[in-house]
């Protein structure tokens, strides 16, 4: 069943009725990552963002303790409306909820980071077809040995989302994901794995590994879950993100981020 409009596929989401990744859903509306961060983090996470835009561009930062993202999603509430999120603590992983609201204070500040998920809509209208789109999987997601640039206490490696793409189509997928520089842009690195670190494509970090065919080439595309990976190793004592996969869905076409 597809769910064309945002703010219904947020109010299932509230509702617990939509419990999945959200790969697939609004299409054509743009898909956000989701940061939350003590705002005595704020600025070396802000400071992060900027040094490294391909993984982390920012699309909008809330005031402390504002939960409305009145930027791209007016009357959303971010406690609430993506699927699942991640609690790190100390840099372990916590918990999983579907709300957190328990978590929340007026010194929380929230970052909506661009996603990969928007551009996939544009590359499917071109004609390139994508598998885990196809077989109902979350996109695969890789730690690579691309360093971040540091800023304050955040550092750490590269996270990049892999799609298989027909060999005749990847020329065009890399023009198609550069006018959309503000959701990871064109990719980071194209064919051999191994040369960013990759060892075994069927074994991601992250989300579902799907098959690369004999005429296709792995492409990879910096990923907004580099700051889950971050976190590990900066520690701050808190730290909520959405669950790789369940993106925050806003009200943004995805053509307003175009640049051509």
């Amino acid at each position: 069943m597809a769910y064309d409009n945002p703010q219904k596929v947020r109010e299932l989401i509230r509702r617990g009725e939509l419990p999945r990744p959200t790969c697939g859903l609004a299409p054509g509306y743009t898909q956000a990552n989701l940061v939350i961060l003590p705002k005595e983090f704020t600025f070396d996470f802000f400071l992060f963002c900027q040094r490294n835009p391909k993984p982390c561009p920012i699309l909008e930062v809330l005031e402390p303790g504002q939960y409305e993202p009145v930027l791209t999603a007016p009357a959303a509430d971010i406690r609430v409306d993506a699927s699942l999120y991640r609690v790190y603590q100390d840099g372990e992983l916590v918990s999983e909820e579907r709300d957190i609201t328990g978590y929340w204070n007026t010194e929380m500040v929230t970052f909506l980071l661009g996603c990969s998920f928007t551009f996939e809509n544009a590359l499917i209208k071109a004609g390139i077809s994508l598998r885990h789109v196809e077989e109902g999987k979350n996109v695969a997601m890789y730690v690579t040995n691309i360093p971040t640039v540091p800023a304050g206490i955040f550092s750490g490696p590269m996270v990049v989302s892999m799609r298989p793409i027909p060999a005749a189509k990847v020329v065009r997928s890399v023009q198609i994901t550069a006018r959309f520089p503000m959701v990871h842009g064109a990719p980071v690195h194209i064919g051999d794995p191994e040369k960013i670190g990759i060892i075994d494509l069927a074994k991601p970090d992250y989300g579902d590994a799907v098959a690369t065919k004999d005429d296709e080439v792995p492409v990879f595309w910096a990923c907004g879950v580099t700051p889950q990976t971050v976190v590990l190793r900066s520690k701050p004592p808190l730290m909520i993100t959405h669950s790789p996969g369940h993106m925050f869905i806003t009200d943004l076409r995805d053509e307003d981020l175009s640049i051509l």
